[in-house]
């Protein structure tokens, strides 16, 4: 068996490491994602008013093998007229390095509030759906997707 010497350490990259060290621990926030971005995106989209649970259509698979393409689709009963339509639908992913996942908007002419595309989720986690009215209305949904294999930094 044939030992290996240790590398020296030089001054410079000892400074680093402890800096870098030093560092998390004063600022963890900054180093590290927090569990709860996501619900506090929703609470700078809707102003702090905060949104009503509602019976939104979102269709996720309960678990996706691969977190780079993971299905979702929404639809929303909505009258779709000049006075009550659905203006922006937002998905947002508690587990994300960033909770932004996906923006749509709305008009009456489109007669109907339903979209499907393809998301990346970095780990099992919650995928929530928020929908602003054209009156300030806010309405949310969430559904929870075991991801078994990371897409997007996980």
């Amino acid at each position: 068996m044939k030992l290996k010497k240790l590398r020296k350490i030089s001054r410079r990259n000892a400074l680093l490491l402890i800096a870098g060290f030093t560092g998390t621990a004063i600022f963890p926030s900054i180093s590290f994602a927090q569990s709860n971005q996501a619900l506090n995106r929703i609470n700078e989209i809707t102003k702090g008013l905060g949104a009503t649970e509602s019976d939104i259509y979102l269709d996720l698979p309960e678990i996706a093998e691969n977190g780079n393409q993971v299905k979702v689709s929404f639809e929303m009963d909505s009258p779709m007229t000049e006075s009550d339509h659905i203006k922006t639908v937002y998905i947002l992913a508690d587990g994300n390095p960033s909770p932004n996942v996906a923006k749509f908007s709305f008009t009456p002419e489109m007669g109907s509030c339903s979209a499907t595309t393809r998301i990346r989720l970095s780990k099992t986690q919650n995928v929530y759906l928020l929908a602003e009215n054209n009156n300030g209305q806010f309405l949310m949904t969430n559904a929870k997707v075991k991801v078994t294999i990371g897409g997007c930094g996980g």
